[in-house]
């Protein structure tokens, strides 16, 4: 399990954010997804068996939205 914070690009309104959130809660691998709309971050764990950070990149960006940067918190 690795546990990630993800910055995007500045979301627009608080759906957004419950968009992006809840799209993650349905993906396999993803655990605890948290959108943080007010820094325009996503706060994750990934099961990097089942999912890696690309993977989820992809499904950020499917919404429409981009990830500018990502982190893994230790």
């Amino acid at each position: 399990m690795k546990q990630l914070v993800m910055q995007l690009e500045t979301l627009s309104c608080p759906t957004c954010g419950a968009k992006i959130e809840g799209a993650l809660k349905k993906t396999k691998g993803v655990k605890n997804p948290e959108v943080l709309f007010n820094s325009s971050r996503v706060k994750l764990t990934i099961d990097e068996a089942i999912i890696d950070t690309e993977g989820v990149k992809k499904v950020i960006s499917s919404l429409g939205y981009a990830t500018i940067s990502t982190k893994e918190i230790t």
